[in-house]
């Protein structure tokens, strides 16, 4: 037998490699085919490289935080709203009140602001003929202006009252004014003061 049939016949039994072998050619092109290899861990690429694009954060803290800082904002205006329509309400209530007595004390007609403005209580202390004839002693007439100096408003337990502070201006005279008015519903003059300026 020749060398060159030994490695033709696979099958020929007395040669080494027995019926079940490979070709020795088979067994080399076998050694260097490429093996395979675990797959790699994908790892995020670096900015502006290809690959995997970047994790978006997610934004619901942001809304979060936002939507609570307007939700406070939004009560604090809501606030102010109320508190400066009650403290406005109030103090135009008390300049209106002090307008209108003011306004029938100078038109000469102090018997209707006795009766209409003045808290009981302070009737019982100040007579209605004292009254007039302390209002008739400061001559007050139609050239007469009220000019309010300084109006506070408060409310205690349920009470509210209004101080109001300022002067009469008439042709060659002023006279000073002090009203205050207390009241839950209705506000009537609990302290009143008018008297030629110094």
């Amino acid at each position: 037998m020749s060398s060159s049939e030994d490695l033709s016949s696979p099958q020929d039994p007395g040669s080494p490699r027995g019926p079940y072998q490979q070709d020795p050619y088979q067994q080399g092109r076998a050694a260097y085919a490429p093996q395979q290899l675990p797959p790699m861990p994908a790892q995020p690429a670096p900015f502006g490289l290809p690959g995997e694009p970047p994790r978006q954060r997610s934004r619901r803290k942001l809304w979060i935080i936002l939507g609570s800082i307007g939700g406070v904002l939004l009560l604090v205006v809501i606030g102010v709203v109320i508190l400066v329509n009650i403290v406005g309400s109030a103090t135009n209530q008390a300049r209106g009140l002090a307008d209108d007595f003011t306004r029938k004390v100078i038109a000469g007609d102090p018997s209707g602001a006795y009766d209409e403005y003045l808290d009981p209580a302070l009737q019982e202390q100040l007579s209605k003929e004292a009254f007039i004839s302390g209002v008739q002693s400061l001559e007050m007439d139609s050239s007469c202006r009220p000019a309010y100096n300084d109006l506070k408003v408060a409310t205690d337990n349920g009470v509210k009252s209004a101080e109001v502070v300022g002067q009469i201006s008439c042709t060659g005279k002023k006279v000073d004014l002090a009203y205050r008015f207390e009241g839950t519903n209705q506000l009537r003059m609990t302290t009143i003061r008018l008297r030629p300026a110094a």
